[in-house]
């Protein structure tokens, strides 16, 4: 049994397990540590740097700052900006919930 929840029907069954077993990766780390040493393994610079910046548009958007300030601030294209507050507002609620724990 896997704890992350499984991607759309119209996605290849491969890619919902790959899915799985990642987020299972991620649940089995509690140390930052270990969680930054598999970070750093997995990913390249660019997509480590690509997702902190989402994250850092997350937090801004939630803000409310403006969409260019943001764009402004962090090198993020409005483009971005736009993806990343739309899956805040009405995605799975990830960013919702990351940035709440942030705040505690």
């Amino acid at each position: 049994m896997t704890s992350g929840k499984v991607l759309p029907a119209d996605s290849l069954p491969e890619t919902g397990q790959r899915f799985n077993e990642l987020v299972d990766a991620f649940v089995r780390l509690r140390e930052p540590t270990v969680v930054a040493a598999f970070l750093r393994d997995l990913c390249t610079t660019n997509e480590l740097d690509a997702m902190g910046q989402r994250l850092q548009v997350a937090r801004l958007v939630d803000e409310a700052v403006p969409y260019q300030e943001i764009s402004r601030r962090t090198g993020a294209s409005t483009a971005t900006v736009t993806r990343v507050a739309h899956w805040l507002h009405y995605g799975e609620g990830g960013y919702r919930e990351v940035l709440k724990r942030g705040r505690k």
